[in-house]
């Protein structure tokens, strides 16, 4: 252990808890986590540690897709690329903040190259050209890949340098709040209360609590809001300790959703859609299978057009669903699961067939841009599996891990949640209103409505870099005597002890519920009402029902052994955050909101998609100029049922200050880590 961080413990209410102090707490084990941490102790720090509800759990080590993406600035080639281009870019996305891409812009090759340096095996030509390709919402192809695990090779490698600098783990936490104090200047950070799942039988079922001077919150996506996920099971997030504790949110509207396999939960996007697999349908029961896309296409060279660009605009995209674009795919695919009841499948052991029924499949017969790709990538074969063992081997091996063999097996995919781009906010510092708090990673909602594939990695990484740092440079005093730390949060451990002996101790008369069915509740709700299909009426509802399930929850949320109160905090958590969304995608239509995104709202009066939907299949979109798109919805909970909901103007990118005397003399003087004053 290090010798800086000092561990007691403390009487509260009559139970010995144990209490850590130490400069900057870590929360969470994923990539973004691990290079916080890392970069903490590069700087000097040694009272550094991380809190982790299992170690190599989350979406960091356990997420994927075809070839996972690493979104950074054009290292090689003849393109010219810039960080203010990057950064212009990023904020063309939309509900982007200018200085927080002009960030993710500057710091892209500085966290790439410590990646590289690090062991993560990014490619490079025989001149060390860090080579890229197109991704979603990329027109530039700054995207590069490490394979089809690039995130969890990353956390490998920041682990064992983090081994290396022999940073403490507590492993086994559940972190189920954040302690603050009111500061005089506004609510502060001073720790955070853990369980330790080891001893949550015991008279203080395991509460610890850690007095920490500075809070790294690194918890990842909401993973576990859907039902429809592809989320890893493991990964269920963890962001409503932070909003019940003040912290502000923002764009919690804007997520993405794609074709994904459900079983095994896995992107099925980039080679997997390139090679141009079979859509089929059936029956529950495997009987009346059919090509259901063959419907709304009509001919061969239309249909390989969308299924080959889905795999480069891979998430649910409202503007290409029409003109038999590539989302066309993703709404066909919804109607047979929901609208229908049918399961789909991706075959890759047989070509489509020919819509119109001229043409035997033939790489001649495809879409001009599908034949370039598939004749420069080698991958002309005659059937999908083995153009994908041709041109990306990785991608069938990774499904052959999870024992499913895809020259054999058909995959059964669905429309799942797959990102969340909203979320905490902070400034470009990473550090939330709450101060002293930083969240990093994808509980840091930096993205706005479409982010080029792979530019999360990136601003996990950032994020982490600059929190890590500002912390050094402004926060490196230690925290408080533990006494008068344990004096500022008695009320709220001991609330958290109260809520320990209630939900273990429900009386008779009270309502019994479950940790595990207010899970389905939440999960059914949030995939019919608040995924990628957004019926205003159907939100409105979902949100009344949602704030009742709190309620009910407060009252009634019950386990039948102390075994279940990780369950119960989680259950709790996700509860809360699903109303505050909820409360968000509320507030978004009614301000007028309209199909943008990875998110159609149906409007009776909008554009016809065709392609032979029926007539409730309309869409209308935003003017450029619109107040929804200038601005970004910033959520706070104040209590139950209370949410505040501000419309903030987007900030523009900030001018460049290229004068080198004039940054050394800022630098020199620490004027570069000021941040802008949020409240």
């Amino acid at each position: 252990m290090s010798p800086s961080i000092r561990s007691t413990s403390w009487s509260f209410d009559g139970v010995e808890l144990p209490v850590h102090s130490l400069n900057t707490l870590v929360v969470g084990s994923g990539a973004a986590a691990r290079r916080a941490a890392l970069e903490l102790l590069r700087q000097g720090r040694r009272d550094v540690a991380i809190v982790t509800e299992r170690w190599n759990a989350g979406a960091s080590v356990n997420a994927g897709s075809d070839k996972q993406t690493y979104y950074k600035l054009s290292v090689a080639g003849s393109e010219p690329d810039s960080p203010l281009q990057l950064a212009a870019d990023l904020f063309a996305g939309g509900c982007m903040h200018g200085d927080i891409a002009l960030c993710e812009a500057q710091h892209s090759t500085q966290a790439f190259f410590d990646l590289v340096s690090l062991g993560v095996p990014f490619p490079h030509d025989r001149h060390g050209g860090y080579v890229g390709y197109r991704t979603d919402n990329d027109r530039r192809g700054r995207a590069t890949s490490a394979g089809p695990l690039t995130s969890k090779l990353m956390c490998e490698c920041l682990g064992r340098a983090l081994e290396s600098e022999d940073c403490r783990v507590f492993d086994g936490h559940q972190v189920i709040g954040l302690l603050v104090r009111d500061a005089g200047q506004g609510v502060q950070v001073v720790g955070a209360l853990a369980l330790n799942k080891e001893k949550v039988d015991t008279p203080g079922y395991g509460l610890t609590a850690f007095n920490a001077a500075n809070v790294v919150l690194a918890t990842g996506g909401p993973g576990g809001l859907y039902r429809s996920s592809v989320y890893p099971q493991s990964q269920l997030g963890g962001i409503g300790f932070a909003l019940a504790a003040g912290a502000v949110a923002h764009n919690l509207t804007e997520s993405q959703f794609g074709i994904a396999s459900v079983g095994f939960r896995w992107n099925l996007s980039g080679s997997y859609q390139q090679v141009i697999p079979r859509y089929v349908s059936t029956e529950h029961d495997g009987s009346g299978e059919r090509e259901f896309l063959n419907d709304h296409f009509p001919d061969l060279r239309t249909l390989t057009r969308a299924v080959f660009r889905k795999g480069y605009e891979w998430p649910f995209d409202c503007e290409r669903v029409v003109d038999h674009g590539s989302s066309l795919i993703d709404l066909l695919v919804h109607r047979e699961v929901v609208d229908r009841g049918r399961r789909v499948w991706m075959d890759f052991t047989r070509n489509p067939t020919d819509p119109a029924g001229k043409h035997e499949f033939a790489i001649e017969h495809l879409a001009p841009e599908a034949q370039r790709y598939l004749v420069s990538s080698g991958a002309v074969q005659g059937t999908p599996i083995a153009r994908l063992e041709a041109m990306n081997p990785p991608a069938v091996q990774v499904y052959r891990d999870h024992g499913v063999d895809l020259a054999r097996d058909r995959v059964r995919i669905g429309i799942c949640a797959q990102h969340n781009n909203g979320g905490l906010r902070a400034n470009e510092w990473w550090e939330s209103n709450l101060r002293h708090l930083f969240p990093v990673g994808e509980v840091c909602g930096t993205h706005g409505v479409r982010r080029p594939g792979g530019a999360a990695l990136n601003a996990g990484q950032v994020g982490a870099i600059r929190a890590a740092r500002y912390i050094a440079r402004q926060y490196g005093s230690g925290p408080p005597p533990v006494e008068e730390f344990a004096s500022s949060v008695a009320d709220q451990v001991i609330g958290y002890l109260s809520f320990c002996r209630r939900v273990c101790s429900p009386s008779g008369s009270r309502e019994r519920l479950a940790p595990a069915a207010v899970l389905r509740e939440i999960q059914d709700r949030m995939s019919e009402c608040g995924a990628h299909i957004r019926g205003p009426e159907r939100v409105a509802a979902a949100l009344v029902d949602a704030w009742q399930l709190t309620r009910r929850v407060d009252r009634g949320l019950c386990v039948s052994q102390a075994r279940q109160l990780p369950l119960a905090f989680r259950a709790a958590d996700l509860c809360l955050t699903h109303a505050v969304y909820l409360e968000a995608i509320a507030a978004y239509l009614n301000a007028g909101g309209r199909s943008r995104g990875s998110v159609l709202v149906p409007d009776p009066g909008g554009e016809p998609i065709g392609a032979g939907l029926d007539e409730n299949w309309r869409i209308a979109r935003h003017e450029s100029d619109s107040a929804v798109e200038r601005q970004v919805l910033e959520v706070r909970y104040l209590g139950p049922g209370e949410v505040t909901k501000t419309w903030v103007d987007v900030r523009p990118i900030p001018a460049a200050n290229g004068w080198f005397e004039r940054v050394w003399a800022e630098y020199r003087a620490g004027e570069v880590f000021s941040g802008p004053e949020e409240g």
